[in-house]
């Protein structure tokens, strides 16, 4: 495990500190769960950037499906002749 130090503005290390009696928990805890949130998030956001960067390629190549077939497909969903999805 590594270590890091760090120096919080006021602002920052009042409402830590609260939070650390409030919740019965170290700083170091809370600072802990707080990057790690931050860290997924990051990575979210990056996934769904790739996956945009994907998508953006797909219709510059022309890999498209008109919205009145993608319609009948989802208007299908739950009735005894579900058709497949269509496709680009």
């Amino acid at each position: 495990m590594g270590t890091t130090s760090i120096r919080f503005s006021d602002d920052v290390e009042k409402p830590l500190e609260s939070l650390s009696k409030q919740l019965d928990r170290s700083k170091n805890y809370i600072i802990n769960q707080a990057v790690k949130e931050y860290l997924a998030r990051r990575s979210m956001d990056n996934s769904r950037w790739q996956d945009t960067l994907e998508a953006l390629s797909s219709l510059e190549e022309g890999k498209s499906i008109d919205e009145d077939e993608v319609n009948a497909w989802l208007n299908s969903w739950g009735t005894e002749t579900r058709s497949s999805p269509p496709k680009p």
